[in-house]
């Protein structure tokens, strides 16, 4: 068994974490803004940040785990 194609799918696994953390920060959000209508704006371009940042981390693992099977 190649150790390669194993790393690659647990970096893959990495979407798993993305998912969760954008779920949290969505969830986050939208309480934010269901207490406090009038600072929506600001909610919202926070809650987006973090959406971005873990989807950057998914994408890293996605990298990683194409480049790791490529190289299997």
């Amino acid at each position: 068994m190649n150790l390669a194609a194993i790393g690659a799918a647990v970096a893959v696994l990495s979407a798993i974490g993305a998912a969760i953390g954008i779920g949290m920060a969505a969830k986050g959000g939208t309480e934010g803004i269901a207490r406090q209508p009038e600072k929506a704006g600001d909610i919202r371009s926070l809650a987006f940040l973090g959406m971005v940042l873990c989807e950057a981390c998914a994408i890293y693992g996605l990298l990683i785990g194409i480049l790791l099977f490529t190289k299997a």
